[in-house]
């Protein structure tokens, strides 16, 4: 996996993006309490469903995986 310079805000990105891609699909209801861990996998899971990103083999699936995907998506939007 090549590192991404400034890949914690484009975590951070990804996350609003993603919540609000969920919200306004009217598939998700993300709480405050949510962690964001849960709020990453369930974002990752969601665009991978739909065929907005390509998913990783289900072998290499890991938090830090899932972060370093939707930072990628989040530099692409």
């Amino acid at each position: 996996m090549k590192k991404i310079k400034n890949e914690k805000e484009l975590v951070k990105k990804a996350i609003e993006m993603g919540v609000k891609y969920g919200e306004d699909r009217g598939v998700v209801e993300f709480e405050a309490t949510d962690s964001q861990a849960l709020k990453i996998e369930y974002i990752y899971r969601l665009l991978c469903h739909d065929k907005v990103i390509q998913p990783l083999a289900e072998e290499q699936v890991s938090q830090q995986a899932m972060r370093h995907r939707l930072a990628i998506w989040a530099s692409k939007a």
